[in-house]
């Protein structure tokens, strides 16, 4: 069985960013909207056809949220930012659940919106890229999630359907996009995140536990 992971948030905790957080705008509540900025950010590199640099964007959107909130951004900060994000610990269910699937034989991939340089730092740092069969980037397409190109290319370079495939992330978006491309798609409910129960299709399985979810996929497919 063919399973791919989203990484930032589904595999690896940015809980972590806290105190950058904290330190700027004293409170970690902004990490959700500084998140939510860079999701447009990539979402308009998409709609205008120009691609830039994933943490181009993060930082792009650390200065939107500091020019909104009043408070200055320095160099310094966007570097902290970056070494930040590549040094994102696991979510405690994170190796279990690649382990049990490696372990079953399953093929595992890892497509990511961050470039492929950093994501293999992030997953290195994390201990999870020894899981996996092959890491993707976005920028190997020049289309971020959720852009059919990713998908696709996924498939592509298994050589199997996209039928074949099995999305798991914690966010609605990817999932949709991933469900636009033919896969079948699996949530893992992280804190803070939820999906429209009344999308009905989208998606196939949904937990909060990513060792019962990716055991349920399993199960399904014996």
């Amino acid at each position: 069985m063919h399973l791919v992971f989203d990484v930032n948030e589904t595999l690896l905790d940015t809980g972590s960013l806290n105190p950058l957080f904290r330190r700027l705008f004293g409170s970690e509540a902004l990490r959700s909207e500084w998140f939510l900025t860079l999701q447009e950010g990539w979402m308009t590199a998409n709609l205008i056809e120009r691609f830039e640099p994933f943490a181009a964007l993060a930082q792009s959107a650390l200065r939107q949220l500091g020019a909104k909130h009043g408070v200055d951004i320095s160099p310094d900060d966007e570097q902290t930012l970056v070494e930040g994000m590549l040094t994102m610990p696991a979510h405690a269910d994170a190796a279990a659940a690649l382990a049990r699937l490696r372990e079953a034989g399953h093929r595992l991939t890892a497509l990511t919106n961050s470039a492929l340089k950093a994501a293999h730092q992030q997953l290195g740092h994390a201990g999870l890229d020894g899981y996996f069969d092959v890491i993707l980037s976005v920028e190997s397409v020049a289309r971020y999630k959720p852009s059919a190109e990713p998908y696709r290319q996924v498939a592509d370079h298994w050589g199997v359907p996209a039928g074949e495939l099995v999305m798991i992330a914690a966010h609605g978006w990817d999932l949709i996009g991933a469900h636009a491309a033919g896969l079948r798609t699996a949530f893992i409910a992280r804190p803070g995140k939820a999906m429209d129960p009344k999308l009905g299709s989208v998606p196939d399985w949904h937990d909060d536990d990513l060792v019962r979810l990716v055991t349920r996929i399993a199960d399904a497919a014996a």
